[in-house]
């Protein structure tokens, strides 16, 4: 028997409303799109615009602004694990509504939210954010891009690495050093897309997640203004600690999702595959396997859920969602490959969906803030 989903309690009518319209976007703008983007390195703008138009991009953002003003996590969950279901091949709905719209709709000024937010909504302003550099990925306190004061404006210096959607980003989040008497820390800066001095690298060449664009990001001073800057100058640190939380649970969100798919797949797979005239299934070792993985897979389900639910009600912490990062991620991973394994041979060819998917997955434990790290932040958070 395949493997089926666990019933879940935290939904309203409301919510598995949305789910079915986001699974029914999906299949008719994505799904026949996905090959494509492989091919391309990056989704198109057209569908990125349908998905606005449809309501799944800036949700959060308040109706004055183009949004529907729904800060409920809830729907970033929903979107996020029907795109893993889905297998669309993108990390745009993540990294927009879970990660970036917290900045532009908390730290932003009256003035920055009329000018940015309408792009946002409307899907024209593809925005990204960056954090890692070639020499400071997890560790923020790295960063060697600066930020100089010269009376006017701020004049930014530096690069970035492994930057989503770095390619086609309109408008850019970069963490930088301070450089100016009177403030240490770090900064917040809005880059926009045609500032002098702002120029894009590579596409990166990555091992798996190949319709999600990823890029090198240089600044050779480029000049921002003070209306460009995000919260205050010399708080960058702290600003982005508050959103970190979010961004971490999206990414236990899908490594779940991730879990439970390759669960279906390859219950379905060694219920059919014959080997010594009998299905692979019935294996006692591989039987085993998959009782172990399926009971690991609704404990996490009923984890990351409370996750999802604290997060909603206000009351999920920083350290809390990085033990969810990191359990989440490093469950995936273990199914994923496991799952490979019961596909024998197969599970090595690109035509068949557990392939990609583990190729995908490798990341989820990289990016973020690494598994180490995430350990780190827990083990801080009990007195250790």
């Amino acid at each position: 028997m395949a493997f089926k989903r666990s019933a879940r309690s935290i939904f309203e009518p409301e919510h598995k409303e949305f789910r079915s319209a986001v699974r029914e976007f999906l299949a008719r703008e994505a799904l026949p799109k996905v090959a494509q983007w492989k091919r391309d390195g990056i989704i198109d703008r057209d569908f990125w615009r349908s998905a606005a138009e449809n309501g799944f991009v800036g949700f959060a953002v308040e109706p004055e602004y183009g949004g529907l003003g729904i800060r409920d996590f809830r729907y970033n969950a929903i979107i996020e694990e029907e795109v893993v279901y889905a297998g669309a091949a993108t990390d745009a709905f993540q990294l927009t509504n879970s990660i970036l719209v917290p900045y532009l709709t908390d730290l932003t000024t009256a003035e920055q939210r009329e000018r940015w937010l309408p792009g946002i909504t409307s899907g024209d302003i593809v925005p990204a954010i960056a954090m890692s550099e070639p020499g400071a990925g997890s560790d923020l306190r790295g960063i060697k891009t600066t930020a100089r004061w010269d009376g006017e404006q701020w004049i930014l210096n530096g690069s970035k690495i492994f930057i989503t959607s770095g390619i086609q980003a309109d408008l850019v989040i970069v963490a930088a050093r301070v450089e100016r008497d009177d403030i240490e820390g770090l900064g917040l800066f809005v880059v926009e897309a045609g500032m002098v001095g702002f120029e894009r690298g590579r596409r990166l060449d990555k091992i798996g997640r190949e319709a999600q664009d990823t890029a090198e990001l240089f600044f050779d001073n480029v000049a921002v203004p003070e209306s460009n800057v995000l919260g205050e100058a010399g708080r960058g640190l702290s600003l982005m600690m508050r959103n970190l939380a979010s961004e971490r649970l999206a990414m236990a969100v899908t490594a779940i999702a991730d879990a439970e798919r390759a669960l279906e797949l390859t219950t379905e797979y060694t219920e059919e595959r014959v080997a010594f005239g009998k299905s692979i299934s019935s294996f006692q070792a591989n039987s085993f396997d998959i009782a172990e993985m399926v009971t690991e897979v609704r404990v996490g389900r009923v984890y990351v859920d409370d996750c999802i639910r604290r997060q909603v009600a206000g009351e999920l912490s920083d350290a809390e969602a990085a033990g969810a990062k990191y359990w989440a991620t490093e469950l995936e991973w273990r199914v994923l490959d496991r799952c490979l394994q019961l596909h024998g041979g197969y599970g090595y060819m690109n035509e068949y969906e557990i392939a990609w998917r583990w190729r995908d997955a490798r990341v989820q434990r990289i990016y973020g803030g690494t598994s180490e790290i995430m350990k780190e932040i827990v083990g801080r958070s009990i007195g250790r």
